[in-house]
């Protein structure tokens, strides 16, 4: 591996660990959570040999960004997008104040993120529409669907229509409401505006709720924005959408599914489907689990909904990774 494009986001972070050094390294390690500890290590233990540049490219990578933060830190956005751009050129400042930016709003809404669904259920499901909305789009999309499949039929609807249609939200917004939710709670965004919500989020979300509530959510949907329907749909991932992908995908997120998942989500899907995972694994799985299908009796189809969402869960997480592409026939390009 010599390219820095093919390094995904966690094997940059493992360079840049690496190069610290060990009591630097442990440094940054106490500031970590166990599973992110857990990830950077496995990362960093199967790192590839890599080409002095490549390694240098990314310090130098992670050396902006540090910048970027400082700048915004120190003198608010706008001012470091000044900065920046007199610094590194219009192109390049733009492309370190999206990543800083992103990062800064996850910091809203952080105590959302930590808490059980049960207890966010219990904060939002009597606010208004537009509340709900906000604040799902800052929880994790498993959070969220989790939510939803709880909320009154009627209001589900409204919520992913607003979620859809919204695209910033005022900072003294997003203060008031995370105020009055968790008073004990206290974060700065020092931006002008914050992207929340939007199709992407909502597309992530549908892709997680259960089939019942996709399917009514959708209907309804239709006859009041058909059009904001298609183009969620679009952004979605079934897992009928597996026929779109190359034999390389489908062979690497196989390698990270559970066989019992796959063998309850074959036993329900279409031949299509079953044939083009069968045509990709290995000899000795697909035996293995053609004979596991066979001792499957009376599976009821909310077993085989819930493994084939996790194993679409696994694919859209290798597509955030940069492992794997999913194409559905959208405008982006793929160059082999």
């Amino acid at each position: 591996m010599s390219d820095l494009l093919e390094l995904t986001s966690r094997q940059k972070a493992a360079v840049v660990i690496t190069a610290l050094g060990t009591d630097n390294a442990a440094g940054v390690y106490k500031h970590l959570s166990n599973d992110e500890v857990e990830a950077l290590t496995l990362d960093v233990s199967s790192l590839p040999y890599l080409e002095a540049n490549v390694a240098d490219s990314v310090l130098n990578e992670f050396y902006e960004l540090c910048l970027t933060q400082k700048v915004i830190t120190d003198g608010g956005v706008e001012y470091a997008r000044d900065v920046l751009t007199k610094a590194f050129g219009e192109e390049v400042a733009s492309k370190l104040m999206n990543k800083i930016t992103k990062s800064m709003q996850s910091k809203a809404f952080e105590f959302v993120r930590k808490s059980d669904y049960k207890n966010l259920l219990a904060i939002v499901q009597n606010e208004y529409p537009q509340t709900i909305a906000l604040i799902l789009s800052y929880a994790t999309s498993e959070q969220a669907s989790a939510v939803l499949n709880e909320l009154p039929k009627e209001k589900r609807v409204e919520v992913v229509e607003r979620i859809a249609k919204m695209d910033s939200a005022s900072p003294d917004t997003v203060k008031a409401i995370e105020a009055t939710l968790e008073r004990k709670f206290a974060s700065v965004v020092s931006m002008d505006t914050t992207e929340v919500g939007g199709i992407n989020t909502v597309a992530d979300i549908l892709n997680k709720v259960d089939r019942s509530t996709e399917k009514y959510i959708f209907d309804e949907l239709s006859v009041r924005d058909p059009v904001l329907v298609e183009e969620i749909k679009k952004k979605m991932f079934v897992f009928e959408d597996i026929l779109s992908l190359d034999s390389m995908s489908i062979q690497r997120f196989i390698r990270d599914c559970d066989t019992k998942d796959l063998s309850i989500a074959i036993k329900g899907s279409n031949e299509e489907v079953a044939a083009a995972l069968f045509a990709n694994m290995p000899q000795r799985m697909q035996e293995s689990i053609q004979q596991e299908i066979e001792y499957l009796h009376n599976i009821r189809m909310r077993d085989v909904e819930e493994a084939q969402q996790r194993i679409v869960g696994i694919i859209r997480h290798l597509e955030e990774e940069g492992e794997i592409v999913i194409g559905k026939g959208g405008d982006d390009e793929i160059i082999a």
